[in-house]
């Protein structure tokens, strides 16, 4: 199953949600007010319009996520490698790396990854 497209707006959203899910929908209207600065009916048109994209469950008023940020958070990344990197992971990892300095234990974390990764292939 492919995870629905999120939008920023909606994926700041969700980042409150994960935080503080399952969670009643007026509890998590006020906290898109404190956090968002949004009003009552935008939350609800969110909650609204992820909940038919099957982002999440707006069930008796509790709102719970069906889609993990790291799936989120696969997609996004798998659509940019594909759109700007003509799906080449390693064409993406040199355009990150040439601009952004790691530290050695990032390195290590990194070829622990494709060792792990190596393993299970």
């Amino acid at each position: 199953m492919n995870t629905p497209k999120v939008f920023e707006s909606e994926y700041r959203f969700c980042l409150i949600l994960w935080e503080h899910e399952p969670i009643k929908s007026s509890e998590l209207v006020n906290l898109c007010k404190t956090q968002l600065g949004w009003k009552p009916t935008t939350t609800y048109t969110v909650i609204k319009r992820l909940s038919d994209r099957g982002i999440l469950k707006n069930e008796n008023t509790v709102v719970t996520s069906l889609v993990s940020k790291d799936e989120v958070q696969a997609a996004e990344i798998d659509e940019m490698v594909e759109k700007t990197f003509e799906g080449s992971v390693p064409a993406f990892i040199a355009a990150f790396t040439k601009h952004q300095k790691l530290s050695a234990k990032e390195i290590d974390e990194v070829q622990q990854m494709i060792d792990r990764f190596r393993k299970e292939n």
